[in-house]
């Protein structure tokens, strides 16, 4: 990427009114699924994506914004599931309940409850509902008949955007080429651009230096992505 093509042609905007968020391509249905009056046509959506593209933040925006809660799939028991249904509830991980016989049983109690409460419950996972390899079928029922809103890795473009926004926050904008010389060295997550912008942000400061090609070529070598060329 040369520092020329550095302009991002997306609505490329904060998420769920203000919250801190990107919305770009990879994830725009997602959001769209997730704004404020949507319609679900199933008490329960499925948001799935890979480790590290921001899906996980996305459902916690949510949460806060609905006066939910967030449940760690791990913590599902059959005897907890009165406590935690509420109007909105984020279940994350919840592709790991395949399987395990107790938390398939929760879950299943669990969006039994919330739609008898006219509650809405969002499933956070890795992979589509196809994938999960659930055992109790009027559980895997419900789940195939949920709507799922997918989230991509980003693109160039997006990361490149994502760090802009991130280090411009920080009072530290970056230069075009500094920019365009970390996305194609940096891991393909938003996840990633945030450790890298923090990182930057710690050594420029410790160093009281602009951010420039040296050190972001250092601040790559103490993530162990190389010092590039």
């Amino acid at each position: 990427m040369k520092p020329a093509q550095l302009s991002f042609e997306f609505g490329f905007r904060p998420g769920l009114e203000g919250g801190d968020f990107l919305v770009a391509p990879c994830n725009a249905e997602a959001v769209a699924w997730l704004e404020s009056g949507r319609r679900w046509p199933a008490p329960a959506l499925v948001l799935h994506g890979p480790a590290g593209c921001g899906k996980s933040h996305l459902a916690r925006l949510w949460s806060r914004r609905e006066g939910g809660g967030v449940v760690p799939a791990a913590d599902l028991t059959v005897t907890a599931v009165p406590d935690m249904a509420g109007a909105a509830l984020v279940v994350d991980g919840a592709d790991s309940v395949a399987g395990d016989a107790e938390r398939e049983r929760a879950l299943f109690h669990l969006y039994n409850l919330i739609a008898e409460r006219c509650g809405r419950l969002l499933l956070v996972a890795r992979e589509p509902v196809a994938g999960w390899g659930v055992v109790l079928p009027d559980l895997a029922s419900r789940l195939r008949a949920a709507p799922a809103a997918g989230i991509g890795a980003p693109d160039d473009s997006v990361l490149a955007a994502l760090l802009v926004k991130l280090l411009a926050d920080r009072q530290m904008p970056p230069p075009a080429e500094v920019v365009a010389f970390l996305v194609p060295r940096m891991e393909r997550s938003f996840e990633a651009g945030r450790h890298l912008a923090e990182a930057l942000d710690r050594a420029s400061l410790a160093g009281h230096r602009p951010i420039t090609l040296p050190l972001a070529r250092e601040v790559l070598a103490g993530l162990g992505l190389g010092s590039g060329a």
